[in-house]
């Protein structure tokens, strides 16, 4: 690196100092020269990285983009001096300076260069310089939803179906590439953190992974990038703006747009739980626990948006309530906080395992009472369903039975909020995990954030995909 600095400036640097690389496997360092100039020196450990990076920069700087200048580059193409844009990326504004006007007119400026990035770029685009596949398709979709599931789930120890992810694996695929199109370049990683804002100007980077692709991702990565939380109102206007911007290069209907971007942001959300996954779980850098946290509550949220209209990924949507629940995965509670998880489940899948560390808990056997799920009128309800709850309430040893449960379970809540313990678990199993175990797990759940507002309590109904947290907002009819 001094070398390749000496032979181009003619001259030793006055300091070298080793930056933040954050998720990054490269080096950079900042140089200064004699006149305190500086440059941003890069070793980077793939080769082929550092020529996509190089050649891009040198693309997009022709087409008037705001991004680094390469000021040169060393023979093996291993190291390379970049023009030095400072220290601020648009993240640490944002961090600083909270939503502001100031910040509100950047993210307008930054949204509307976005399309210029997208059809610029594509022009002179060489595709032999990409670090993997050329353009968006069916592999590059596979290996983002990969990276969720080997990454994410499999290192959360969560148990799934594997058969059904990939099932709606395949949907998603699908539907993504029906929207495909390679007239257009796709960024990648175009996020907060990835702008960088250097005397008011935004001055983009790190776009080296990027190939030929459709639009709408670019967009889903920076307005539902998790650690920027833009707000749902700001959010809407910045795709106003978008839209503006992208009318000088092609016109589409607003409508249909949005609803293709709302299958982008899925699919982006999955790629960086996936990311934060290696990151956090199998590195164990500690700085991505968090963000994984807050990414499955933003594709919770999403996938609640979808699910509603078209019911299109049920089980990755079950799969994610399931991941909040997990230990790893939760908020600090305030001290002495107590979270009661109470779960229904079906005893031919198993008992449902104790995430919090602790151990213990409840389990209640729930197959004494008499079973609706005999009778063909209550085989496609739960114990959710009014018809269900009747037949419960007025046909079998149901009241006995929960009111019997409220008598165990409530001196223990009582104990533990007193003892300023933070978790306790119970679980009720029947056959089917439907109608039994359902039905009590949901009256336990309510009828102790009634009792007891102090404590926060989880309830997952794992056979049917159900996770609620209270309080509640419809309560069942029936015994409380």
């Amino acid at each position: 690196m001094l070398e390749l600095y000496r032979r181009t400036f003619g001259e030793k640097p006055l300091s070298v100092s080793l930056l933040s690389g954050a998720g990054s496997n490269r080096r950079y360092y900042r140089i200064t020269a004699q006149d305190k100039s500086t440059v941003i020196g890069v070793a980077g450990e793939n080769a082929k990285e550092n020529r996509a990076f190089i050649s891009l920069s040198r693309l997009m700087v022709s087409q008037g983009l705001n991004v680094p200048k390469v000021l040169a580059v060393s023979d093996d193409g291993m190291n390379y001096l970049q023009e030095d844009l400072g220290s601020v990326s648009l993240y640490d504004v944002i961090k600083k300076e909270g939503w502001s006007e100031g910040t509100k007119a950047l993210l307008h400026r930054i949204i509307a260069d976005l399309p210029h990035l997208q059809f610029k770029t594509a022009k002179g685009f060489d595709p032999k310089i990409c670090v993997r596949e050329s353009e968006f398709c069916a592999r590059t979709i596979r290996w983002d939803l990969n990276y969720f599931k080997y990454c994410l789930l499999k290192l959360t120890g969560l148990h799934f179906d594997e058969m059904k992810l990939e099932d709606e694996f395949e949907r998603l695929e699908t539907e993504l590439l029906s929207l495909n199109t390679t007239e257009t370049f796709l960024y990648r990683d175009f996020q907060s953190r990835n702008v960088m804002v250097k005397d008011g100007e935004p001055y983009y980077i790190d776009f080296q992974g990027g190939f030929k692709g459709p639009i709408y991702y670019d967009l889903a990565s920076f307005l539902w990038h998790t650690r920027a939380n833009y707000p749902e109102e700001l959010r809407q206007s910045l795709i106003e703006t978008y839209l503006k911007s992208l009318s000088a290069y092609c016109q589409i209907d607003k409508e249909v747009f949005l609803q293709r971007l709302e299958l982008f942001v899925i699919f982006r959300l999955l790629q960086v739980l996936g990311a934060y996954g290696f990151r956090g779980l199998h590195e164990h850098k500690t700085m991505f626990i968090t963000p994984i946290l807050q990414t499955l509550k933003q594709l919770e949220h999403q996938l609640s948006i979808i699910n509603s209209q078209l019911h299109r990924f049920p089980y990755v949507h079950s799969l994610i309530q399931q991941a909040l629940l997990l230990p790893q995965f939760q908020e600090t509670p305030a001290k002495g906080q107590l979270t009661v998880r109470v779960t229904s489940f079906s005893y031919k899948k198993g008992i449902p395992e104790d995430y919090s560390g602790n151990g213990g808990g409840f389990v209640f056997d729930c197959r004494a009472p008499h079973n609706p799920g005999r009778y063909e009128e209550y085989k496609h309800l739960t114990g959710l369903d009014q018809p269900v709850i009747d037949f419960l309430e007025t046909q079998s040893t149901m009241p006995l039975f929960i009111n019997n449960v409220y008598d165990l379970v409530d001196p223990a809540v009582e104990t533990y909020l007193s003892r300023e313990f933070t978790s306790l678990v119970v679980n009720f199993g029947c056959t089917g995990g439907q109608h039994r175990s359902v039905y009590c797990a949901q009256h336990l759940a309510e009828h102790l954030a009634e009792k007891y507002p102090a404590a926060r309590i989880i309830l997952q109904h794992r056979e049917l995909g159900i996770t609620h947290s209270s309080p509640f907002s419809e309560p069942l009819k029936g015994l409380s």
